[in-house]
């Protein structure tokens, strides 16, 4: 077995920002399932690469001129999504005291999107509209949640004034460009199961050309209960907030503990994409909900060590590497946009909305993306054959996903990363570390694809010192 250390390499350099990522995605026409079914495209083709924040709380807490603030921020980080509740709670009000609905059995039907906002007087619905509209000019989709799960669980949203409520949002929002659809709300698909369905019906039925899925309850999936659904185009998984050894969930009753500990993956997000793509028909998947930054690990305990960075993007390329489509990140004081008049806020939150912004892991995120669309996309599936030996457990894993020509392999403690050459096309390949911090890149050397060979990755053996062994056919320019 042949060893390559990481001695003096070249002059580090960054990978360039992908060429086919347009300004305004949609120019491309609208998102769709590839043909394939593991990824999300455009009409034309282009590859969609759903790199999202959680603004849960965009709507509800933020002025117009702190939504432009927000927006052009994450649109300079890269990100093309953002997640966020059209209602939170019931009665549901604004940062302006207007109330978005009385009762879900009085809908007005009158209500009609403005083409210029009021600057007096900001009904609910004409801010969502206004949000919607910035969004859409900064190139980023709104994935709508139309009802937090809590909602449905008070008894406000029925079976009998779901579909009311879905047709409503539907023919709102169904000619904006940059919407998707998220049913559901931190809730499992087993509750109210009717009630979800309907409110999916209703919106596919009146808004057929925006993709739809399910944000589901912590460490479960919307495949658990909506696979089938007509309603339902990709699957979408909580891999939520808790450690590895944070198994029993206060306030479960013993059949719900048994089979929470059953069914435990801890922090190993991958094993629920892997699940997902075992199902038939096949569905693209993705984690909406993993650990934020900035929160406690464990969600309500704020004497817990708090979630990190590092955390942020181990999570970010397991899951991708184990085949998802994309990858949401999040944190704590952006998700509920907290600001001081909300006081202490949440999950023992420790800075306000516009200083979290900067926190590093949003930064960070946009590597991922850079480097998946550096290569041929649709081809790219995840395969551990190409690792000599896969006996890593919990951080100490290696997730590696490949194409034709190019491979890459994930570590989050800087193991020694060991090859199976051969997997890929070429006579000679190119190898290099990929920074997930920075987005820097330092060239290995040139090898030939024979063998196994061993990569050691630069620094100490510890956790968040993570770097992307990236080994591709030296034909190719990708990286170059």
């Amino acid at each position: 077995m042949k060893k390559t250390e990481a001695t003096e390499m070249n002059q580090a350099k960054t990978l360039a920002k992908p060429s086919i990522i347009p300004q305004i995605p949609w120019e491309n026409g609208k998102l769709r399932v590839s043909d394939n079914g593991r990824f999300l495209c455009h009409e034309n083709g282009t590859p969609f690469f759903w790199l999202a924040d959680t603004g849960w709380l965009m709507f509800t807490r933020l002025t117009r001129e702190e939504i432009e603030v927000y927006l052009e921020d994450r649109k300079q980080k890269g990100f093309n999504v953002i997640q966020v509740m059209v209602l939170h709670t019931f009665p549901q009000v604004n940062v302006y005291g207007k109330t978005a609905l009385d009762s879900f059995d009085n809908i007005d039907w009158n209500s009609k999107p403005k083409k210029t906002y009021d600057p007096d007087n900001y009904d609910y619905w004409d801010h969502v509209d206004y949000a919607v509209d910035k969004a859409a000019e900064k190139g980023i989709y709104l994935a709508l949640v139309p009802v937090w799960g809590s909602i449905v669980k008070n008894g406000h949203l029925t079976r009998e004034n779901a579909y009311e409520y879905g047709k409503w949002l539907a023919l709102r929002y169904k000619d904006k460009p940059n919407i998707i659809w998220v049913n559901g709300g931190d809730i499992r698909g087993d509750f109210h199961t009717e009630i979800w369905n309907t409110l999916g019906n209703a919106i596919k039925e009146y808004d057929p050309n925006h993709l739809m899925t399910f944000h589901p309850f912590g460490r479960t999936q919307s495949s658990m209960w909506f696979h089938n659904e007509k309603w339902l185009d990709f699957n979408m998984f909580q891999s939520g907030h808790r450690r590895y050894d944070q198994i029993i969930i206060e306030g479960e009753d013993e059949e719900e503990r048994l089979r929470s500990k059953n069914s435990w993956k801890g922090e190993d997000n991958w094993k629920y994409v892997m699940e997902d793509l075992q199902k038939e028909p096949l569905k693209p998947t993705i984690d909406g909900e993993p650990s934020y930054e900035g929160i406690p690990q464990g969600l309500h305990d704020p004497n817990e060590p708090f979630w990190t960075d590092d955390d942020c993007r181990r999570y970010a390329y397991w899951s991708v590497f184990a085949g998802a489509f994309g990858h949401t990140y999040g944190h704590s004081a952006v998700m509920q946009m907290h600001k001081p008049e909300y006081g202490k806020g949440n999950y023992g939150v420790k800075k306000y909305w516009y200083e979290a912004i900067n926190d590093p892991g949003a930064s960070q995120m946009q590597h991922l993306k850079n480097l998946i669309l550096s290569v041929p996309y649709f081809e790219r599936v995840p395969d551990q054959s190409v690792l000599c030996r896969n006996d890593g457990e919990k951080y100490d894993y290696i997730l590696a996903t490949r194409g034709k020509d190019y491979l890459f392999a994930y570590t989050y403690t800087a193991r020694d990363i060991c090859v199976k050459m051969g997997k890929i096309s070429g006579a000679t390949v190119d190898a290099w570390w990929y920074n997930p911090r920075n987005g820097a890149l330092e060239f290995i050397g040139s090898f030939e694809n024979t063998g196994e060979r061993e990569f050691c990755p630069p620094g100490p053996k510890q956790a968040g010192n993570d770097w992307v062994l990236a080994i591709l056919d030296s034909s190719k320019e990708y990286f170059k």
